[in-house]
């Protein structure tokens, strides 16, 4: 049995190879564009959730304290940007406001408490929770409490946030 010479195939081959690549490219930047566009819609729905709990827990802890005015009805941590160091990783939202959220629970029981006895309370807490440790995505954080501040039965906390070093 003879073969065909394969000198007369060779543009076709080399023609369909050229597509077959192109289709394997396209594949890919698609792909690409497809994921980036689904992380995106992730992260901006894991913010809502965890925005939507706050508020949640936020109007259970009004109804509950809406008839005192000297007791602390609500908590909201907030974060200072700290300067950016070299060699670390700034970091994203979701890993922020789980941390967040974290301290927030940590706070729980300074709720419904005297806003006259914040000082005893929040030197407490600040022993308590300054330089503690959280694990969010098996990565550690470490937070620092900068500012406590009641008004009009708000506590306002200003925290820093960094990466964990181990010493």
């Amino acid at each position: 049995m003879r073969l065909p010479p394969f000198h007369r195939y060779r543009r076709f081959s080399q023609i369909a190879a050229v597509f077959v690549l192109g289709m394997i490219v396209g594949a890919v930047v698609y792909n690409a564009i497809y994921h980036m566009g689904y992380n995106v819609l992730w992260l901006s729905n894991q913010e809502l959730r965890i925005q939507i709990e706050e508020y949640r827990d936020d109007i259970d802890t009004l109804k509950k304290y809406n008839n005192t005015s000297t007791v602390i009805r609500e908590i909201k941590v907030r974060t200072e940007d700290s300067k950016v160091k070299e060699g670390t990783a700034v970091l994203d939202t979701v890993t922020v406001k789980e941390i967040l959220r974290k301290l927030v629970s940590d706070l729980e029981p300074m709720r419904g408490r005297s806003m006259f006895e914040i000082d005893s309370d929040g030197k407490l807490a600040r022993l308590l929770l300054d330089g503690k440790i959280y694990i969010v995505r098996e990565k550690e954080y470490t937070v620092r409490i900068r500012t406590m501040l009641v008004m009009e039965g708000v506590l306002q906390i200003w925290v820093e946030i960094g990466p964990y070093k181990r010493t």
